[in-house]
């Protein structure tokens, strides 16, 4: 099955409040990822994000489901900026990951 979030429905124009990532985080995200579910989280209409707001909304899912989360979570409508701050969180929970394995 996949969900469908829509940031800009929640956040607004610009991706800033990280209560509003966590309760993404907490009512959407965590359930799909606990049913293995593909879960597409699209920033249609979003200009920017915090780091703070991506970190919220997808750190405690990768370190929780690790590769589910990995292979489950997809970005749709993504600038590059948006993008550049997924990929800054990615290989910051990756690095923690690792290390947590030696």
């Amino acid at each position: 099955m996949k969900n469908l979030i829509k940031i800009k429905r929640m956040a607004g124009d610009f991706a800033e409040n990280k209560d509003i990532a966590k309760r993404i985080r907490i009512e959407q995200l965590m359930p799909a990822l606990l049913k293995q579910n593909e879960v597409i989280i699209d920033f249609g209409g979003v200009n920017g994000a915090t780091q703070s707001f991506i970190h919220a909304l997808i750190s405690d899912p990768i370190r929780e489901f690790k590769n589910i989360a990995f292979d489950n979570l997809i970005y749709k409508n993504v600038n590059g900026d948006i993008r550049e701050i997924i990929s800054i969180v990615y290989r910051y929970m990756q690095e923690s990951i690792d290390s947590d394995n030696i």
